[in-house]
């Protein structure tokens, strides 16, 4: 039995890329991890962070850059690709490669998840399963490791019959 499974709640954007109507206009978390890790933040800055921590869909730049440009017009795409640059280097921003030849980010997560990545639609599903942490653990001590950290990503598409309904 898997544990876990689904989208992360509390994000701005639903999984279909939608400004929800109840998004807190306060500081998002990305934004609050710029400015504590000392990061100027300019107006398209703090935008294109909240986007980011809006996001519940793991977006690549350029979704990131119209949903920034329905905001402010004025940005560019190279100012999102700077942007986005800064703050995975400041390790804000988490990068993933889910084989799609594009690279999509999310917040640096503060909890351990996993992806399953849906080839047919594209959709990204976060899980966590104890039982899979526990087999890696096992396995690296088996070979006589201690695990520091690991990526499971799963590809994967719908069974015959089954629609997704999210």
């Amino acid at each position: 039995m898997l544990a876990g499974i689904g989208w992360s709640g509390g994000f701005g954007y639903t999984a279909a890329g939608m400004l929800r109507p109840d998004r807190d206009p306060m500081t998002s978390r990305l934004e609050q991890l710029c400015l504590d890790k000392g990061l100027k933040m300019t107006e398209q800055r703090r935008v294109i962070a909240r986007v980011l921590s809006d996001s519940a869909d793991h977006p690549d730049v350029e979704k990131v850059y119209r949903r920034a440009t329905a905001i402010d017009p004025r940005i560019s795409i190279a100012t999102v690709y700077r942007t986005v640059r800064l703050f995975e280097e400041a390790n804000i921003l988490a990068r993933h490669d889910f084989g799609d030849g594009r690279s999509r980010y999310e917040e640096m997560p503060s909890d351990h998840h996993d992806h399953l990545i849906d080839l047919q639609s594209g959709r990204v599903v976060e899980f966590r399963n104890e039982e899979i942490e526990k087999l890696q653990r096992f396995i690296a001590d088996q070979l006589g490791y201690d695990l520091v950290g690991h990526r499971l990503e799963l590809y994967a598409v719908p069974r015959q019959g089954k629609r997704n309904t999210e």
